[in-house]
């Protein structure tokens, strides 16, 4: 089973692209003191929908919503990656975020979830603020660090097991020192990599790992109407898409979702937050 999930993310994900270019970043500073995610409500009805936990009492792992016809759903994420290791890259003038973006989403009206790593939001903080401040969107976790969480992920520095749960504990206190008021108990694997031991070290933070069923193919990509169809061809009823928040290595993101939402709305479909199909899934992976 492992060696299908890790062949089912073999695909043109920001992370898998950048891999190679990727020099070592650590995930630095001292752990903080069990910050994990944004402390929800008392009421437990108010809490994010998370799924059971595992087989074995692991990480559970949400890969799309229910399949179904009459209610056809569908969740636009976002990953807003940024490196430890890119902050001279920045400085520079490199630019890995993406208000365009953020705008258009806005004014089609597209819920949408967006994983962010902690130094994006450390670099961007009034955007990762503004973001979460949104009730159009939902904040969730895609690592501080953005190293790999098992080995032979598109040659990205991994990470040591026992430091996996610091990792993505440090992404939350990223982001409530932006004022993310509440990021979602949800974890993106850095491309969209693990494995049973990083599942098993994932367990103690409380999160559900979230992957997708359709890839939007628009890192690098130059070519918006190729992103579009290859998103419109994957689409089905309860899908998760992945696409990126990042200007300088996802340049026609923007425009494929211009042409995407239009075209999925009139097949029918209703956009929603990953948090939306978690919580039609029953608690069922």
């Amino acid at each position: 089973m492992i060696t299908q999930v890790r062949r089912a993310v073999t695909v043109c994900c920001l992370g898998a692209v950048l891999g190679a270019a990727l020099t070592a970043c650590g995930d630095g500073g001292r752990r903080p003191a069990r910050p994990g995610p944004s402390a929800p409500s008392a009421t437990t009805a108010s809490r994010p929908p998370t799924l059971a936990p595992g087989p074995a009492g692991l990480t559970p792992v949400f890969r799309h919503g229910p399949r179904t016809a009459s209610d056809k759903t569908v969740a636009l994420t976002f990953d807003a990656d940024m490196t430890a290791d890119q902050g001279p890259r920045a400085a520079a003038g490199e630019r890995f975020d993406h208000p365009r973006l953020i705008r258009t989403l806005r004014a089609l009206k597209v819920p949408a979830t967006v994983f962010m790593t902690g130094r994006w939001a450390e670099e961007y903080p009034d955007q990762a603020r503004a973001i979460g401040h949104d009730p159009l969107f939902e904040v969730a976790n895609h690592s501080y660090s953005h190293y790999a969480y098992t080995d032979g992920c598109y040659g990205l520095p991994v990470l040591a097991e026992e430091r996996m749960q610091a990792d993505v504990e440090r992404a939350y206190a990223a982001f409530r020192r932006a004022g993310v008021p509440e990021a979602m108990p949800y974890f993106r694997f850095p491309g969209g990599c693990y494995d049973r031991a990083a599942l098993r070290a994932l367990t103690p933070a409380g999160v559900t790992a979230v992957q997708w069923d359709v890839v939007g193919g628009d890192a690098f990509a130059t070519d918006a109407g190729a992103v579009a169809r290859q998103v419109l061809d994957g689409v089905r009823p309860g899908s998760v898409v992945v696409l990126h928040c990042t200007r300088s290595a996802a340049p026609a993101t923007e425009r494929a979702v211009r042409r995407i939402v239009p075209e999925l709305r009139r097949a029918g479909y209703r956009f929603v937050k990953v948090s939306e199909l978690i919580a039609a899934s029953g608690g069922r992976s």
